[in-house]
C-alpha cells in the first residue's frame, strides 16, 4: 500500500483524543476502549519469545490501570521479518486506528514510521535509535516517536572482544546478521571496523533462509580456528535453534546479542534484557495516553547489559571458559 492510500486510512485515527484522564478512561465502555497497537516482527509463528513481550507489556499495562477488554483494546499485529510482510502488517494495523503504536525496534520501526508521522510511535528494542535515524536525540527525540534503546552499534564490538578472551586462538568469525535492516547493517560494520585490531577475518553469513545459514556456517567450519557471533535482529532470531544447533556440531564457540540463544543452549550471551524494555514501554503508552508527547519522553537506554555463560555447551565443544570469563558472568548455567 502506498503512502498516500496509508495516511487517508489514518484520517480519523490523527484526530483522536488523547488527553482522557484515567479515571475517564476506565469508565469507558468497550467500543469506546483506548486503542493500542503492537506490531511484532515475528519470524516463528507463536514465537515464545516474543510471545512473552507480550505478556510482560500486556501485565504492565493492566498495573498501571489499563485493562484489555475494559478500558483498553490491544491491536496486536505478526509479521514476518521481510520487507513486503512487514508493510503489509501496517497497513492492517493502521487500519484499525490506532491512538498508539509499540513496535519492536530496526525491523518494524522504520516502517511504522515512513507510514505516518501523525500517531504516536514507542519502540521496544532500538538499536542505536540516533544512529539509525529514528530520533534527533535520545534527551529530545523529536516527531512522533520515543522508545527504549537495546543498546548503540558500540556494544557490537564487545562480543568479538568476548569470543577473543574466551577462545584466544580464534582468527576468522562468522557474523550472522540481517543485512536487509539499517540494525543489521550498523552491528555488522562495528564488529569489522574491530576486527583488524583483534587480528581476525570476518566473514558475513546471511540470514534469508536456513540454508544460506546452513551453508555460510558449514563453510566457516572448514577453516581452523573459527567462531561465531549471532547479531541481533528478528531474522537471525527466528533461526536461534539452527544456529545454536550447528555450532555445537561443527564445534564452533560463539557468542550471541541476546540470551535466548543460551537458553536454547548456546554458550555466551551478552545483551540487554529486552522483556524488561517491554514493560517499561508500557509506562510511556501509560503517559501518552494520558496526553503526553512522544517528543517530550527522552529515549531511554538499558540500565544493564547481562553476560550470560553457558558452560554446558562450552564443554561439549571441548572448551573450558577462561576463569577471567567465567568470573565477569551475572549468570553462570553449569
Amino acid at each position: 500500500m502506498r503512502r498516500r492510500e496509508l495516511l487517508a486510512i489514518l484520517g480519523g485515527a490523527a484526530t483522536l483524543p488523547l488527553a482522557y484522564s484515567i479515571h475517564a478512561a476506565r469508565a469507558q465502555p468497550a467500543d469506546q476502549a483506548r486503542r493500542v497497537g503492537v506490531l511484532l516482527a515475528e519470524a516463528i509463528e507463536d514465537d515464545p519469545e516474543y510471545e512473552g513481550r507480550i505478556s510482560a507489556f500486556t501485565a504492565a499495562l493492566r498495573d498501571l490501570g489499563w485493562i484489555d477488554g475494559q478500558n483498553l483494546k490491544m491491536l496486536v499485529h505478526r509479521a514476518k521479518p521481510s520487507y513486503a510482510d512487514i508493510r503489509k502488517g501496517v497497513a492492517e494495523l493502521l487500519a484499525e486506528n490506532p491512538e498508539i503504536i509499540v513496535a519492536g525496534g530496526g525491523t518494524t520501526t522504520p516502517p511504522v514510521l515512513q507510514a505516518t508521522n501523525k500517531i504516536p510511535v514507542v519502540f521496544a528494542t532500538a538499536i542505536d535509535p540516533v544512529g539509525s535515524g529514528l530520533v534527533e536525540s535520545l534527551a529530545q527525540p523529536g516527531g512522533n516517536v520515543t522508545g527504549f534503546m537495546q543498546f548503540d552499534y558500540s556494544l557490537s564490538a564487545k562480543w568479538l572482544e568476548l569470543l577473543k578472551q574466551a577462545v584466544p586462538s580464534t582468527v576468522r568469525v562468522g557474523v550472522i546478521r540481517d543485512p536487509t535492516v539499517p540494525s543489521g547493517i550498523g552491528q555488522f560494520a562495528v564488529i569489522q571496523s574491530v576486527a583488524g585490531s583483534v587480528g581476525v577475518d570476518i566473514i558475513p553469513i546471511n540470514t534469508r533462509n536456513a540454508g544460506e545459514i546452513e551453508s555460510g556456517i558449514a563453510k566457516l567450519a572448514r577453516l581452523p580456528n573459527g567462531g561465531l557471533i549471532a547479531t541481533s535482529g528478528a531474522a537471525v532470531n527466528g533461526h536461534r535453534d539452527l544456529i545454536v544447533q550447528l555450532a555445537a556440531r561443527y564445534r564452533l564457540p560463539a557468542v550471541y546479542a541476546g540470551r535466548m540463544f543460551v537458553d536454547h543452549g548456546g554458550m555466551i550471551a551478552y545483551g540487554a534484557d529486552v522483556v524488561k524494555n517491554y514493560r517499561r514501554a508500557a509506562g510511556y503508552v501509560d503517559r501518552i495516553l494520558k496526553g503526553e508527547k512522544p517528543a517530550d519522553l527522552p529515549v531511554q537506554a538499558p540500565n544493564k547489559y547481562d553476560l550470560v555463560v553457558n558452560l554446558k555447551a562450552a564443554k561439549s565443544i571441548g572448551l573450558e571458559l577462561p576463569a577471567t570469563v567465567v568470573g565477569r558472568a551475572d549468570e553462570v548455567i553449569e
